[in-house]
């Protein structure tokens, strides 16, 4: 049976407030009662928790973390990756995180989530894109917020953000570099600020190249950038008999669902389609051939959430501080230089 703060209470013979106070390092604890208080902590083994801490912080411990329930996929973790980069750095400030996921189709009217109606979080880590009724419905709780991946369309708040813009600018000019200049741009849910910066950093790539964009061959019209979007993308593309020598799709699920169309048609990456992504997931040591892709430090930006959270908490306010996440370019065997004869 786990030992209480009730356990310590009676071996040392005083409350369980008073033995809290001395948990928390509250000076109007006499020496005598705290070092008796620690030495029965001490016999019992006993390791306070949050809840105890609570009885004289009235704090939590806890900070909230959301995610859409189609954004926590074992297939496609990225914001899995993200949350463990938040728990690493919770352990450091002596904080618990509580994951959550709501609906894609949140409406005004729908239930918050149960840590926030019960008052159960200091405050809310949101990652990727999150339905605006739910951002709406928690700004009502005036609890501290903290998004990443995402920037709302209105209200001011802490962020981290990928340097997406960048990291479109540097695939393109990778697959120029190859001889490449029917290069194709895949995406979906192109609303979702990163994606259209993304897309954005394509078109600067070519143009800065000399190289007008063709819309024929932007397919960005998939609802979500998953497997199934990137299948049915390159499937569209493919249909018009392009003659594209390479495609850049907006992250590494696209790109795994492109790939499984190449290969159904019997289309070699990369000897006649070079293939880049984005985000560098796990899965895309297991392609063959492996994922070029733009390697996003995904645990390095839940650390980044963390502080942010731990920064408003400390000054009792959300501080509007952006913190920009560089990429690095990663190529694999997924791109080639373009053969002359393709």
């Amino acid at each position: 049976m786990a030992i209480t703060i009730k356990d310590v209470a009676r071996r040392a013979n005083v409350s369980p407030a008073t033995v809290s106070l001395v948990i928390h390092k509250h000076k109007r604890i006499s020496d005598s009662t705290r070092a008796r208080v620690l030495q029965a902590i001490k016999e019992l083994n006993y390791h306070p928790s949050r809840s105890a801490r609570g009885l004289v912080s009235k704090q939590s411990g806890n900070i909230g973390f959301i995610l859409r329930d189609d954004h926590f996929s074992r297939s496609e973790p990225f914001y899995t990756r993200v949350f463990l980069g938040t728990e690493f750095q919770a352990r450091d400030d002596e904080y618990y995180i509580l994951l959550t996921t709501v609906s894609s189709n949140f409406q005004k009217g729908d239930p918050l989530p149960r840590f926030v109606l019960e008052r159960n979080v200091e405050g809310i880590i949101l990652a990727g894109k999150v339905p605006l009724p739910l951002i709406e419905g928690l700004a009502t709780h005036d609890i501290p917020l903290v998004f990443v991946d995402y920037y709302p369309p209105t209200g001011e708040y802490p962020a981290v953000m990928i340097d997406n813009i960048s990291g479109g600018v540097q695939a393109t000019s990778h697959l120029l570099e190859l001889g490449h200049r029917r290069i194709a741009f895949v995406a979906g849910d192109i609303d979702h600020p990163s994606i259209t910066e993304r897309f954005q950093g394509y078109k600067i790539a070519l143009e800065k190249a000399g190289i007008s964009i063709d819309t024929s061959i932007t397919i960005t019209d998939a609802p979500l950038p998953d497997r199934k979007g990137g299948y049915e993308a390159a499937k569209k593309l493919f249909r018009k008999k392009t003659d594209v020598t390479a495609i850049f799709t907006c992250n590494d699920a696209m790109a795994i669902g492109v790939m499984q169309y190449l290969k159904e048609q019997k289309i070699k990456v990369p000897t006649q389609i070079s293939l880049i992504g984005f985000d560098d997931l796990e899965a895309n040591l297991m392609m063959d051939p492996p994922l070029s892709t733009l390697r996003v430090p995904k645990e390095d930006m839940g650390i980044q959430a963390m502080r942010l959270m731990v920064e408003s908490l400390q000054n009792q306010k959300m501080i509007p501080k952006k913190i920009l996440i560089p990429v690095q370019l990663i190529a694999r065997g997924s791109t080639c230089k373009l053969n002359s004869d393709t």
